[in-house]
């Protein structure tokens, strides 16, 4: 008995057995001076989005190269007289021309604006498709309100969605 547990612990703590041979480690060299020791690269994915102006980021370009080549646009009547704020800084922008017509244009934005009384929240959700339906971009904003007035809360959420339109414009010129 007493044979197997000195056996069993040569075998658990080989470093304090005697005349086996240890293992050999090369010497740490110090890291030379004005060379940076490399860490490991952990995955990403990607880099991070810009700040913008407006808050974070909520609009999503589904197909870049038709957003790029837009040229007429028809706005849809959307609740809240959003679709009149829209329209309004359309035509400032100057990169679109409006179309009267539905059959006139390139693209048709349409969407809905809520606003929720007792969450005191305006909703709006914003869809830029194709004449045929097939998605090209869109926004999702939530704005409080009271205070401000809710007019006031979808003239904000207007230039919101106007700002986040242009910048998807320029993205999608940049590919």
């Amino acid at each position: 008995m007493r044979l197997t547990c000195i056996c069993f612990s040569l075998l658990l703590c080989p470093g304090l057995a005697v005349g086996l041979p240890q293992e050999q480690r090369p010497p740490e060299q110090p890291p030379e001076q004005g060379k940076q020791q490399e860490q490991p690269r952990r995955p990403t994915l990607g880099p991070a989005p810009a700040p913008s102006l407006y808050g974070p980021r909520t609009s999503n370009t589904i197909d870049p190269r038709k957003l790029a080549r837009l040229r007429k646009i028809y706005v849809e009547r959307m609740d809240n007289a959003l679709s009149e704020k829209l329209l309004e800084g359309l035509a400032r922008y100057g990169r679109f021309r409006l179309a009267a017509k539905r059959s006139e244009a390139d693209a048709v934005l349409r969407g809905t604006c809520v606003s929720l009384r007792r969450m005191r929240v305006v909703h709006s959700e914003v869809y830029l498709n194709d004449v045929n339906g097939a998605a090209i971009w869109q926004d999702n904003v939530r704005r409080p309100f009271n205070p401000p007035p809710l007019e006031v809360a979808v003239g904000e959420t207007a230039t919101e969605i106007l700002a986040h339109l242009k910048d998807s414009v320029l993205e999608a010129e940049r590919r």
